[in-house]
């Protein structure tokens, strides 16, 4: 029997009920078919925009990533050249302004962390000017070493105009050298482990 013949034998009431079957599932299908497709456009829409997302982080922190670094080697850089010994230099940077410094007391080191070192000098410097105090400390302080004005007292002397009384402490900064691998012990070879025969 064919499937005209089946229909043909069924009730009005069996028909209708059969047509507005098929009608649903038409319904649903021209529904659900573009409804699933919207949804899973969607979602695959939402995975691109997180991945573009992503990416845009990834390069903005690499570009901050090369700034810090690039920094780090400019830090690393100024603390490679190590400052000369602070009551010379800073005498030497005295005399180039016509200043004399009267006396400089060094003071014990000062460790900062595991990687730096921190010599502080005092130098006590009388009747200078304060245009050559100021292009000294010019020239302390843009010297291209890892070195401080960190102490500055000014004193100006009484009945003498531009006349003062300075005590000036510079500070110098020492990164330590990075520390070398331990060398591992020495093997001991098959020969060091025969005992040797007795006679």
């Amino acid at each position: 029997m064919t499937l005209r013949e089946r229909l043909d034998k069924l009730e009005p009431r069996e028909r209708r009920l059969l047509t507005i079957l098929l009608g649903f599932l038409a319904v649903c299908v021209l529904l659900i078919v573009p409804i699933g497709l919207a949804s899973v456009a969607s979602s695959k829409r939402t995975e691109n925009q997180e991945v573009r997302d992503l990416l845009q982080s990834i390069y903005e922190a690499s570009g901050k990533v090369s700034e810090r670094k690039a920094q780090k080697d400019a830090l690393v850089a100024r603390y490679a050249r190590p400052a000369p010994p602070l009551a010379g230099y800073i005498e030497d940077a005295a005399k180039q302004q016509g200043l004399a410094a009267a006396e400089s007391q060094d003071r014990p080191d000062v460790p900062h962390g595991k990687k730096y070192t921190e010599r502080v000098t005092v130098v006590k410097m009388h009747r200078i000017g304060m245009l050559g105090l100021a292009k000294m400390l010019e020239r302390v302080e843009s010297s291209g070493h890892p070195v401080a004005v960190t102490r500055l007292n000014i004193k100006p002397r009484a009945g003498e105009p531009d006349s003062y009384e300075v005590e000036l402490g510079v500070s110098a900064f020492d990164r330590k050298g990075d520390p070398q691998p331990a060398s591992p012990a020495p093997t001991a070879t098959p020969a060091d482990n025969v005992e040797e025969e007795e006679p």
